[in-house]
């Protein structure tokens, strides 16, 4: 897997069921970032780089950020 790269971002886009085309994975509670290549979704979080570069969040977790964002929302991935 990859790192998520650190950085500042948007929100552009909430997707409550979205699958990837390009991994054709199921990504619940899927929030692009405004890099476009990831996001924040729904997933299993084993505790190293195991995604492509997206930010993997616990089931109810995950469902319960997806309703505090918005798009135009500001995200700050630190190290």
């Amino acid at each position: 897997g990859f790192s998520t790269p650190t950085g500042e971002y948007v929100i552009t886009n909430k997707y409550r069921d979205w699958t990837s085309t390009l991994y054709d994975a199921s990504m619940p509670y899927f929030q692009r970032l405004s890099c476009g290549d990831f996001g924040l979704h729904q997933g299993n979080v084993p505790g190293y780089p195991a995604s492509h570069g997206c930010i993997r969040v616990p089931a109810g977790n995950a469902q319960k950020l997806f309703t505090l964002t918005q798009a135009g929302d500001r995200v700050r991935i630190l190290p």
